[in-house]
């Protein structure tokens, strides 16, 4: 909360005055304080920490306090980079091909692999969902606007009982889509400050803090409510009513009370992200328990609060973004006059990679963890296991993930986020698994146990969700603009042709064939990551050839004209950039949005003053990377990951560290994405010289406190296994 704070200059202040030793708490004249938390902007207190230092707040209002202090704000609209496009020019979508058509002929993998040519780690787009949950979530309120459903297509090998595809429109933000065009509105805030672990109203964190529920958070204790160190469940507080929104659905809605509650709303959807969420959660409360005790338990959950929002935005600028190849211009502090706010071709589009995510996920650990009784709890709920000696390895289908936290109880913290460095993920190209494509959250149907993956998928499921068909849906509901008109907002020429797009040498079909062929699926051959032919049984293919090229069916679906391709559609189809897991369109959007989440945050990690304050007074240092934060928080050593677990072990092995380097600086000095990796700055003022843009608001003693900072290093491991 800081709608009441009025920030004046702060003159005469020097980064020397944040590691001085005072015997007074000084604070400057023009703060207003108030000592409880305060609906008002859906924030924590006003009270400074420590005295000293402002308060983020949880909503993202006045993060700006230049321009406009509602940027970024949650329940705020997104912003466009082109003009909307709907059919009547307000509201109604504009019409195209059926999206399950197109998602059968364009996003069908027919379940072969193809595996990210830079052997990226499911870590990449376990770590995108999570993130995606901090600064992105649209008012779901919307109509029905359910998709066809086609039995007789020759390429359906689906039975969908449900008659349809379900969607939903997003709900029209107030005051659009009647005289003017209809914009959407983003729920949470925009800012990447670990909303997803605290929430963005002073309700939900109020029941997350350990302590009473009254609404008023800062009456709490410092750590989060973990029983048994896990996220707590619905009924963890007695009355599962009372229990802040989650999202339930497929083996959750028979089950609803066994939910996981988190700051988000969607921490529920696969245990991968439940595990992220359960992760941040005991980091908080380790951070917590290491400072000192002489302080409230108000600013150690403060303090704690700030530490896991900059290790999320250290991780994901040093190592995330990197690791997909998103670079950005250097860093040159923070600019009040760029707004953060998520762009609705980012969210819409841009950042729909669900092509990345595995059919399903992996686990290799001791099988002395688990009892007979767990092993045969897991094997009952789909989980495929695998007995070799005094090892385990698991294999969780991605329907067996989806709504079922328990899972992750029983599988354990660590070596469910370790599974998800030791293989490489999908490609991000335009097919997407059948899980995904096909039997989004479905439930399976009963007596049929084994078919959970593969070829069989079909025999399990009488429903159909199709996340492909959904993308596609949802551009048309938000008004983006066609693919040559997204380019074209991201100052890219047009392509002319489907072959541009795609990068093929023809857009004919073979004789004999066309769009409806289900031979045009078909894979003729597969290339290994060094360009080598490979066979479907050695499972490590990451490029196929099809007997009919993608820009054939393009120009089949959309009718020979290449200005009506849908974004969603085109982004994907595009080739690579060498070494980066993007082709250039969507690289542009998510290098435009990155770039402004960065440089308009007023809070960002690296220009913010109180991470060396926390560093230097508390010896706790906030720039980790992930596999630190994993190892201090559970029995996984440090050395059995890899250094930067967003590359599978073979791959990060091959990165060359330096002997005696600490592992926080095995990056360059100045990363890919503009960020300096071991040097944090202090915060500048903006280009009017305004100080208002500075948390710091006063001096205080240095306090005492310590944190161990052991580096590891982490063998070469080589795991491969076939997906069944």
């Amino acid at each position: 909360m800081r709608s009441t704070v009025r920030h004046g200059r702060l003159g005469g202040w020097r980064r020397k005055t944040l590691v001085a030793t005072f015997a007074t708490v000084v604070v400057a004249a023009s703060i207003a304080m108030t000592s409880s938390a305060s609906a008002e902007d859906g924030g924590i207190s006003d009270r400074p920490i420590l005295g000293i230092w402002e308060v983020q707040s949880l909503s993202g209002q006045n993060n700006n306090l230049t321009v406009n202090t509602n940027w970024g704000r949650a329940g705020q609209n997104y912003i466009r980079i082109a003009p909307s496009r709907y059919a009547d020019g307000r509201s109604v979508p504009v019409s195209g091909p059926n999206s399950r058509f197109v998602s059968n002929r364009v996003h069908n993998d027919v379940h072969q692999n193809l595996f990210s040519e830079n052997e990226v780690s499911q870590w990449v787009f376990a770590w995108g969902q999570f993130i995606d949950h901090v600064f992105g979530l649209r008012d779901e309120a919307g109509t029905t606007a359910n998709i066809p459903f086609n039995a007789a297509d020759p390429l359906e090998e689906f039975t969908n009982t449900l008659g349809n595809i379900p969607f939903v429109r997003s709900k029209a933000a107030p005051g659009t889509g009647v005289t003017n065009a209809r914009q959407q509105v983003n729920t949470v805030s925009s800012y990447i400050e670990a909303s997803n672990v605290y929430g963005d109203t002073d309700v939900r964190l109020d029941w997350l803090r350990e302590g009473s529920v009254d609404g008023n958070p800062d009456n709490n204790g410092a750590r989060l409510l973990m029983p048994s160190n896990y996220l707590p469940r619905r009924d963890a507080r007695g009355n599962p009513s009372a229990a802040p929104t989650m999202a339930i659905d497929g083996r959750l809605l028979s089950n609803p009370n066994s939910a996981k509650v988190a700051g988000d709303v969607r921490a529920n959807e696969n245990f991968a992200l439940t595990s992220i969420h359960t992760l941040f959660a005991r980091e908080h409360n380790r951070i917590v328990s290491v400072l000192p005790s002489t302080i409230s338990q108000q600013d150690k959950f403060q303090i704690a609060r700030a530490v896991v929002i900059m290790e999320i935005q250290h991780i994901t600028y040093t190592q995330y973004l990197p690791a997909i190849g998103v670079t950005l211009p250097t860093y040159q502090g923070y600019n009040p006059f760029v707004n953060a706010t998520l762009g609705n071709e980012f969210a819409t589009v841009g950042y729909r990679a669900h092509s990345m995510i595995h059919g399903e996920l992996e686990i290799e650990t001791e099988l002395a963890r688990y009892s007979q009784t767990t092993l045969n709890a897991m094997a009952a709920q789909g989980v495929e296991i695998v007995i070799d000696g005094a090892d385990v390895a698991l294999a969780v289908p991605l329907n067996v993930a989806f709504f079922n936290p328990t899972l992750l109880e029983q599988i354990q913290l660590g070596p469910a986020l370790k599974g998800l460095g030791l293989e490489s993920q999908y490609k991000n190209d335009e097919q997407i698994d059948n899980q995904l494509r096909s039997v989004l959250f479905r439930v399976p149907v009963t007596g049929n146990p084994e078919c959970l993956d593969g070829p069989e998928l079909p025999d399990c499921f009488n429903g159909v969700v199709d996340l492909g068909a959904i993308d596609i849906e949802r551009g048309r509901d938000h008004g983006m603009p066609t693919y040559n008109g997204l380019r074209n907002a991201l100052g890219l020429s047009s392509k002319t042709s489907f072959t541009s797009i795609t990068g093929e040498s023809t857009d004919q079909f073979p004789a004999g064939l066309g769009i409806n062929s289900p031979q045009c699926l078909d894979f003729v051959a597969l290339f290994d990551v060094n360009g080598n032919p490979t066979t479907v049984e050695a499972d490590n293919a990451t490029r196929g050839v099809r007997r009919c090229t993608l820009a054939a069916k393009l120009r089949a679906i959309y009718g020979g004209n290449v200005n009506n391709v849908d974004a969603f559609v085109g982004i994907l189809s595009e080739p690579h950039i060498a070494g980066r897991e993007f082709g250039q369109t969507q690289l542009a959007v998510w290098q435009k949005q990155f770039a402004a989440l960065r440089d308009g945050d007023r809070f960002f990690y690296v220009n913010d003053p109180l991470l060396p304050f926390i560093r230097n007074n508390f010896n706790i240092e906030p720039r980790k990377t992930l596999a630190e934060v994993i190892a201090r928080n559970t029995d996984i050593p440090q050395g059995d990951l890899a250094a930067n677990v967003f590359f599978t072990p073979a791959e990060a092995a091959a990165q060359v560290v330096p002997a005696g380097a600490s592992v926080s600086n095995t990056q360059p000095a100045q990363s890919t994405t503009g960020i300096n990796a071991t040097t944090t700055t202090t915060r500048r003022s903006s280009a009017s010289g305004n100080s208002n843009n500075n948390r710091f608001i006063g001096m205080a003693a240095a306090l005492p406190g310590a944190v161990t900072m052991a580096r590891y290093s982490h063998p070469r491991r080589n795991n491969r296994r076939r997906r069944t």
